[in-house]
């Protein structure tokens, strides 16, 4: 994400639900962000998953109230999480480009969002960035126990982030039973 900063073009954050889409943009690019010296009025967030964002699913209030945060001309980021949730998305995204001092990213969770007909339906002006489940070093970098232990745990669960904060083999696959049987309805939903 950081090689692409700034690069005229929506960043496109996909990847299987839970993967870390959220906390990538929310947490780890917004520290890096204020660590280079960009102020927290300069970063737009939205969580249109979040009940009080509501007003903001409605593309005109959306333009509104990012055209409204944008008072100079230095950089401003805007990042919406659950960009699926917003009405007529590709519209309002279309436009964020037309904001000449705005860098977009913008993640989703829905099967239509996540298919690669929405990087060319911007047709040259999206750019992909695909996060994966973590790598078994990555797990192992943050799993309490040894090693082996780890790659027992990897090998039964997978590399999906909160799988490191369920502590028993019940908790894990409760998990991982919720978590399919919310992939299937997004997948298979009319």
């Amino acid at each position: 994400m950081i090689r692409r900063e700034k690069n005229g073009l929506i960043k496109i954050v996909t990847g299987i639900r839970r993967c870390g889409k959220s906390y990538l943009l929310f947490n780890l690019f917004h520290d890096y962000l204020l660590d280079k010296g960009v102020g927290e009025d300069h970063i737009i967030e939205i969580a249109l998953d979040d009940r009080s964002n509501k007003e903001l699913r409605d593309p005109d209030n959306m333009l509104k109230y990012v055209k409204k945060r944008i008072v100079d001309r230095e950089t401003y980021y805007i990042i919406l999480d659950e960009v699926q949730l917003l009405a007529e998305f590709e519209d309002v995204l279309n436009s964020f480009l037309h904001i000449r001092n705005a860098d977009v990213y913008v993640t989703g969770s829905n099967s239509r969002f996540l298919s690669s007909d929405l990087v060319t339906e911007f047709r040259g002006r999206g750019d992909e960035i695909r996060i994966y489940p973590l790598s078994f070093r990555e797990y192992c970098s943050v799993y309490e126990g040894s090693a082996d232990e780890a790659w027992d745990d990897y090998l039964t669960y997978g590399g999906l982030p909160l799988i490191l904060s369920r502590e028993t083999p019940e908790e894990k696959a409760e998990y991982l039973a919720s978590l399919f049987q919310k992939v299937y309805l997004i997948l298979f939903s009319v």
